[in-house]
């Protein structure tokens, strides 16, 4: 059963809506039932959870979906809690609301006790927004449909579970068969491709080719983590049309979680145009009317909270409006034991208000131009200037990066790495991105051999930095499929070869 295909959602959709019925889901009612749950036993998600703690996969089907669940917006989580009787509340505090009643052993009887109890049990689930209370009798139309939808996309999708509680170090890697856990808070976009010899002026034309695809910072840096190995959640948003389907359908089919992956309704997925000349270099037209983006909304659920815990890295594109970013990086602020943190530079409407959180960033990454914008006021002279006018900030590290090339300012590293001599081009859309990508990977690799007598031991060297930037080397068989470009381990090992045998 392929995770990216519609149809196994239906299929995990209608077996739980029948495990519905009698007393909800339970181990019991799995062995005895006469509904074939063979499909929700194969998921990957019940496998994997079973494996990793000795268990039968019928056993391992309960805590799998009360976990997901979780991650569920309000009404389906309060939805799908009750009529499964998954029991998410017992041991909450529950004032207004009887679990017992909530979750009793008839059916109808928890659908009753769900219509009269509406707007306190979506209080506590801390809805934003509550919509108007439904009978019993539309209750069990377009509600529980959309809930059962949304819970069976989050099993059919996710590629990795883990406990309510953080996992921490080496126990969480043996968990996924990975080398850790990245969330990455971005942009999804839909990547409009437009390949020339040379860019065209003013009344004037030129051949070419045009290629569509998903896109975007956000997207593009997911996409290069997971191919190197990473297990990767993705925090975004797209619309409800044909072009966030065909991204949803694509992070998929690249094992990446999009169960944080916000579907606004009526809403549009954005498009992006790229004007991209032999020499890889791009001119880029972007629109923000009306852009469908991340909100705090999103930012505030327990899932994408959860998702940041339990991270060994967090990666934010500085593409989401910018009480989004700062609200993120409050939240890692927050957090007893805070993971890794990565921030990509872009063009942001008031930067100033970032410089307080500089310091809690572990590596700041981007071009001399996307990297100038969080100065405004000084125009930056090189990539080593305006490094340094950042370290004065409070910035911790900050990298570099363009023309296939890379300068790195820390405390405790001072580097300049030039241009790869295998590069063939000039720039290729997205190489920084394989950058990133490759640096976290490295990052994450040093975590997996901690030496508890290096104080150095999960900061980048030369060594890494090189290899990041031979990722973006590698990027240049870049067809007009960004994504696509992204490069594996073995292909990034093998620009390192050729570039040692040149010297």
């Amino acid at each position: 059963m392929s995770p990216t295909d519609d149809t196994a959602i239906v299929a995990i959709r209608n077996i739980l809506t029948r495990l519905c019925k009698r007393s909800g889901l339970s181990p019991d009612r799995l062995t005895t039932t006469e509904i074939d749950t063979t499909p929700l036993l194969d998921l990957p998600v019940i496998r994997r959870y079973a494996a990793t703690h000795g268990i039968t996969r019928t056993a391992a089907v309960l805590p799998v979906v009360r976990e997901h669940a979780r991650r569920l917006p309000p009404t389906h989580r309060v939805i799908t809690d009750a009529e499964l009787s998954l029991g998410l509340l017992r041991d909450t505090e529950t004032t207004g609301v009887d679990p017992d009643d909530l979750y009793s052993q008839d059916l109808g009887d928890r659908r009753e006790y769900l219509s009269a109890h509406w707007r306190r049990l979506h209080e506590i689930a801390d809805a934003e927004a509550i919509p108007p209370t439904p009978t019993v009798r539309s209750l069990r139309a377009t509600p529980e449909r959309r809930a059962f939808t949304a819970l069976a996309a989050l099993l059919v999708t996710g590629n990795v579970y883990t406990d309510s509680q953080p996992l921490r170090g080496t126990d969480r890697h043996r968990s996924t068969g990975r080398i850790g856990t990245l969330t990455v808070v971005g942009d999804a976009v839909m990547d409009h491709i437009y390949q020339v010899d040379a860019v065209p002026g003013a009344r004037a034309y030129a051949h070419g080719m045009f290629k569509s695809g998903p896109g975007g910072k956000g997207l593009n840096c997911v996409v290069a983590a997971a191919r190197l190995g990473i297990d990767v959640r993705f925090v975004s948003a797209v619309g409800d049309d044909d072009a966030g389907r065909r991204i949803r359908d694509y992070l998929r089919s690249e094992n990446i979680d999009t169960s944080l992956v916000e579907v606004v309704p009526n809403a549009a997925t954005p498009i992006t145009a790229l004007i991209i000349d032999r020499a890889g270099l791009s001119g880029t037209i972007t629109c923000t009317v009306d852009r469908t983006r991340l909100t705090g909304d999103e930012l505030g659920t327990s899932g994408v909270r959860t998702a940041l815990a339990e991270s060994d890295a967090v990666l934010i594109t500085l593409e989401p409006p910018l009480p989004v970013i700062e609200q993120t990086l409050a939240t890692l602020n927050s957090l007893p034991e805070r993971p890794m943190v990565l921030v990509t530079a872009a063009s942001v409407e008031t930067p100033r208000l970032l410089y307080p959180y500089l310091s809690s960033i572990d590596y700041l990454i981007g071009s001399t131009r996307e990297l100038d914008f969080l100065i405004p006021e000084v125009a930056a002279q090189s990539g080593a200037d305006i490094a340094h006018l950042l370290q004065m900030l409070g910035a911790r590290a900050v990298c570099v990066v363009e023309d296939f090339g890379c300068t790195v300012r820390s405390d405790l590293l001072r580097l300049d790495i030039p241009r790869f001599q295998a590069a063939a081009l000039t720039d290729v859309p997205g190489s920084r991105s394989a950058f990133t990508g490759a640096l976290i990977y490295r990052l994450l690799s040093k975590r997996r051999i901690p030496d508890p007598s290096s104080s150095t031991a999960h900061y980048a060297d030369e060594q890494d930095f090189t290899w990041a930037t031979a990722a973006m080397v590698a990027t240049q068989n870049f067809s007009g499929d960004i994504p696509g470009a992204m490069p594996p381990v073995d292909e990034v090992d093998r620009i390192i070869r050729l570039a040692a045998d040149r010297h």
